[in-house]
């Protein structure tokens, strides 16, 4: 909600401001400006992106004004973590095998939709429960061997936002081109063009300088901070869930390692010690 309004400010104080400085609105209604400005940037955005990423940005700009990093998606997380290492301490690591070969036909895993939807974090707890089943990496070797997969996972989760603001980076660029068009275009017709049109012609060119830098500053570098924002909500998650579980290797107990991994989580949404209890009672 508050991402749409800070949207509507932007467009509300150029657009309003405009106007009530005695600008006409259909004098900033240039298609073609838009049509030069927005491939060219489409078209450096492809070239410059594989398509993996591509379908990220899209994908991560369109759920932009929801956000799935909440108190509830934490408290699912560290419950499901606690779950699997209350069972596995009290029945043995072989009793979750079956759970970790098939989490999704799990009963155990099931009672978490939330994660069971994110393939990746799935995977993630999977695979360091299966490390911890062989009983044979001390808890420093499991340590490092998670910096080492965060490290690479930091740069993956951030590449969405980096690819976005070089496009920021170039919009008030190809702002510059649709107005040199512009200017070009106006040159054309000087000989036969009176003064008015003239002046229409030049308006449309700067039109597409304005375009550029509004785009740029108003939109998509706000988008990439957006991006870096939910990169870094998610990094942080998953170092939560490092946290519990090197502390459960260490051999402490679930209700205490999974507190390891909620006092790792970002304030703003970190479950209180009290949810966290009641959480792990239901499940």
């Amino acid at each position: 909600m508050v991402k749409i309004l800070g949207i509507i400010v932007v467009i509300g104080s150029v657009l309003g401001g405009f106007m009530l400085s005695g600008g006409a609105l259909a004098a900033l209604i240039h298609p073609f400006e838009v049509l030069i400005i927005g491939g060219a940037a489409l078209g450096a955005f492809l070239q410059a992106n594989p398509g993996s990423t591509t379908k990220i940005v899209f994908q991560k700009s369109l759920k932009m004004f929801s956000s799935r990093f909440t108190q509830t998606y934490y408290l699912e997380v560290l419950g499901l973590l606690y779950s699997v290492l209350n069972k596995s301490r009290r029945e043995g690591m072989m009793a979750i095998e079956a759970d970790l070969e098939d989490p999704a036909a799990s009963p155990l895993f099931s009672k978490y939709p939330g994660v069971l939807k994110d393939e990746r974090m799935t995977a993630f707890i999977c695979d360091y429960l299966r490390i911890m089943s062989t009983g044979n990496m001390a808890p420093h070797e499991l340590e490092g061997l998670f910096d080492m997969e965060l490290a690479s996972l930091k740069e993956e989760l951030e590449h969405p936002s980096h690819a976005v603001n070089r496009i920021a980076d170039g919009l008030p660029a190809m702002g510059i081109v649709a107005a040199v068009l512009g200017i070009v275009l106006t040159m054309s017709v000087l000989a036969d063009a009176n003064n008015a049109e003239i002046g229409e012609k030049v308006g449309a060119a700067l039109v597409g300088t304005f375009l550029g830098i509004l785009a740029a500053y108003g939109f998509f570098g706000p988008l990439s901070a957006s991006l870096e924002h939910d990169a870094r909500e998610e990094l942080n998650l998953y170092e939560a869930i490092k946290a519990t579980l090197v502390a459960s290797a260490s051999g402490m107990p679930p209700t205490l390692a999974v507190e390891f991994g909620r006092k790792v989580l970002f304030h703003a949404h970190r479950p209180s010690f009290t949810e966290l209890e009641q959480a792990m009672r239901g499940s």
